[in-house]
């Protein structure tokens, strides 16, 4: 009867067990099926188990890039000199690729490690090699076949319309009774995303800073950062990515922008403006160390340098005082600082010049009622031309595909190519505006509510909203930075279009013209003149006489006019 071995006599082993998905390690169970396999192989082999290896990673690929045979390479060389077994459940557990597959049997062969596998049996001969080449390169075109099915899968619903990659921020999939998997908005989320895509189109947000600042701000929107931050090239793929206007496309397998299924977050007309500022560059992004102290720091320029004016607290002996200054190097007014009080107190008043009279508003009130009526009649003519522009488009897209394929310089090709695209986006956004509903009655009444609240009482909006509000009633009132001089007031402030007219009405005086009729002796034409336009021909006339000797021969009056009378009575011979 012979003598059992003990657990040091037995050879070490380790088990490598890998499936190619991570839903496989989380809902299925084939880590642990393989792993029970290996374990019953080793015990009929004698092998002692020392550590097992699991992997999610897919087959294709360098075996370096999967996680646990790194470790399983590591550990084998800490343990150096000591002879290991390498258990594998299938041949196609191993490396489904011939290249790697033999660059894998260096690696275990240099560490001193002997490969085993259930369903194969390894062996040195030409025979066994052959053999072994052959399995690794059947394992090599299932792999790459397989690839080639679910590419073309892919394609094909991309095609069709559908997203069929991971998610974006802001949608997640449901499963939909006819369109199978689809994307839908993921709220509160796609809420924050929508406002800062429609504030980066708008203007609102002024750059891609100030987009980050704002999803930063939001507690529901996913950061990337463990210090709550988002990494500055995630909000541009953001800002990029057509999917947020309803649209997909799949440039490395060729498939062109197209319409989706999906719901969208904003327009098209809205994602083409998002690409616009983004190509335009920078723009000047609103302050990260704001201080709702000092509203005006920046927006308010210095008259001598032109730069913006910054705002602090100085220290006195009993208690703290806030200025203005400007801060320029070689300015001739730097750190001369002007009393908080007395900075902002003009520019109240600069705002509150802008608030026009309630007869005023009332007057724009129906203004913008007839201009928006005549909008509506404006906007159907527009739609007809804009989808006829779109099918025109459509022509001369198809008639560069013509020339695409009889062209066979590669030069031509990209430049068709690249002419090709850009009609498809405009087509793409000439249909969209052509399907846009016409607004309805609410909605005028909506927006006229809206603008007006803001045109009558732009100074209590300022006053009484935060800071965000400030700079937004600054942006929306002046077109222009505004500029304070030495002496303590503002130069001519130039305002936005609104408030521009507004004030044009405002200050605009009408006069009666005359009645009678001014024939001069150097035109036959009848002529119409105003008191100031008589008042105007008489100025070079310094003395009665020479205007009596003017218009005598038109005037039934032998005496001339004179005294306090002389205008009165010249019109009355006129």
């Amino acid at each position: 009867m012979g003598v059992p071995q003990t657990k040091t006599d037995l050879i070490p082993a380790l088990i490598y067990c890998r499936v190619s998905t991570t839903k496989q390690k989380t809902e299925g169970s084939g880590l642990e099926s393989q792993e029970h396999r290996c374990r019953q192989y080793a015990e009929a082999k004698g092998y002692a188990v020392e550590m097992v290896f699991p992997d999610d990673a897919s087959g294709g690929g360098d075996f370096l890039n999967r996680p646990g045979m790194r470790a399983m390479l590591a550990y084998i060389e800490a343990q150096e000199g000591k002879p290991y077994v390498i258990i594998f459940d299938d041949l196609k557990r191993f490396a489904r690729d011939t290249k790697f597959h033999w660059m894998l049997r260096e690696e275990f062969a240099r560490r001193g490690a002997l490969v085993e596998c259930l369903n194969y049996k390894f062996e040195d001969s030409p025979e066994g090699i052959f053999v072994e080449t052959v399995f690794a390169a059947t394992g090599q075109l299932e792999r790459q076949q397989n690839r080639r099915q679910v590419i073309q899968k892919m394609t094909a619903r991309v095609e069709k319309g559908y997203w069929v990659f991971h998610a974006p921020i802001g949608y997640k999939f449901k499963t939909d009774r006819i369109h199978g998997k689809l994307l839908e908005p993921n709220e509160p989320v796609a809420s924050c995303l929508r406002e800062a895509l429609e504030g980066y189109a708008s203007g609102r947000f002024r750059s891609q800073a100030e987009v980050q600042r704002f999803l930063e701000s939001k507690p529901d929107f996913p950061k990337d950062q463990p210090n709550g931050k988002i990494r500055a090239w995630k909000v541009t793929k953001i800002l990029k990515n057509p999917l947020y206007a309803g649209y997909v496309q799949a440039k490395k397998w060729g498939v062109s922008l197209r319409r989706g299924h999906h719901e969208p977050l904003v327009s098209f007309a809205a994602y083409e403006n998002i690409q616009k500022n983004l190509v335009a560059g920078a723009r000047p992004a609103a302050r990260a160390d704001f201080n709702e102290d000092f509203p005006l720091r920046g927006f308010v320029e210095c008259s001598e340098c032109g730069k913006g004016m910054t705002g602090a607290w100085s220290k006195g002996c009993r208690k703290h005082y806030a200025y203005y200054r400007c801060v320029t190097r070689g300015c001739s007014q730097r750190s001369k600082s002007i009393p908080r009080a007395k900075f902002e107190a003009g520019f109240e008043e600069v705002i509150k010049s802008l608030q026009p009279s309630q007869q005023l508003v009332d007057l724009a009130i129906e203004m913008f009622k007839d201009a928006w009526n005549g909008r509506l009649e404006y906007m159907q003519a527009e739609r007809r031309e804009w989808q006829s522009q779109a099918d025109a488009a459509d022509k001369d897209i198809l008639k560069l595909v013509d020339r695409l394929l009889e062209s066979e310089s590669q030069t031509v090709v990209k430049a068709i190519e690249a002419k090709i695209e850009k009609l498809e986006r405009e087509k793409i956004s000439l249909a969209e505006k052509a399907r846009e509903p016409l607004p309805n009655v609410g909605r005028s009444e909506e927006c006229i509510e809206l603008a007006m609240k803001f045109l009558a009482r732009p100074w209590d909006i300022y006053k009484n909203g935060n800071y965000a509000v400030r700079q937004t009633v600054l942006r929306l009132a002046f077109s222009e930075p505004l500029t304070f001089t030495p002496e303590g007031v503002y130069r001519t402030i130039k305002t936005a279009l609104p408030f521009k007219v507004l004030g044009g009405l405002s200050s605009k005086k009408c006069e009666m013209v005359l009645l009678e009729r001014i024939e001069l002796s150097t035109s036959p034409l009848p002529r119409e003149c105003s008191t100031s336009e008589l008042q105007q021909h008489l100025k070079p006339w310094q003395d009665h006489s020479q205007a009596w000797a003017v218009i005598r021969p038109n005037c039934a009056d032998t005496q001339p006019p004179s005294g306090r009378f002389f205008h009165k009575r010249l019109q009355r011979c006129l």
